[in-house]
């Protein structure tokens, strides 16, 4: 190959570098906003454009609604939602088992990042085979009331994936990380590539 493909090769990767993420980043927030637009089909409120015949657009309604409305909620529970409310609430859904089991599991994982008691923010190193250490989250730091005594509870991450797995550990393996939980997180799932 001689110097000027070899250049152009070298433009066309760093190219590839600045456009690939920055691309998919707006694929990504494209496809969210308009896949909830189609769910709530919101558009077709608006009435039909009498020049096209088409039903009216505006991009980004629906998501916009959609944060309107959560942000409402978090309102009206901040001073409207008393203790005997959520007290009751609680019990009706002690009557239906398959609704508690997936709404306390979403709104566990939920409050897992977002919560006032984020389970996430405790990055820490296992070791786990001879030299080899893994980053994890420390999510439990105590199970003697299940009998395991001097055992932890670590959330690991995989990376190019939101998913994980969790292990029980011995208290001696984990060691705490000084870097934040967000900088552990996208070191993880960004597959150690992430500059710290």
């Amino acid at each position: 190959m001689n110097r000027i493909g070899r250049a152009l090769l070298n433009y066309f990767i760093k190219g590839l570098l600045i456009v690939l993420p920055i691309a998919i980043s707006i694929f990504i927030v494209v496809g969210a906003v308009t896949t909830v637009d189609s769910w709530l089909n919101i558009n077709n409120i608006l009435g039909v454009d009498p020049q096209t015949g088409e039903s009216r657009n505006i991009p980004g309604l629906g998501l916009a609604l959609v944060i309107s409305l959560i942000v409402l909620a978090g309102i009206f529970v901040t001073y409207f939602v008393t203790e005997p409310m959520y007290n009751w609430f609680q019990k009706a859904l002690d009557r239906l088992p398959v609704l508690k089991f997936i709404y306390s599991s979403i709104k566990d994982l939920t409050e897992a990042f977002v919560g006032d008691e984020k389970k996430f923010n405790n990055p820490v190193l296992v070791e786990v085979e001879g030299d080899m250490k893994r980053i994890g989250f420390l999510t439990q730091s105590d199970l003697s009331r299940i009998g395991l005594p001097g055992e932890s509870v670590v959330y690991f991450p995989f990376s190019y994936s939101f998913a994980g797995q969790v292990y029980v550990v011995k208290h001696e393996r984990i060691k705490p990380l000084n870097m934040s939980a967000a900088d552990a997180m996208k070191l993880v799932v960004s597959g150690g590539v992430t500059q710290l």
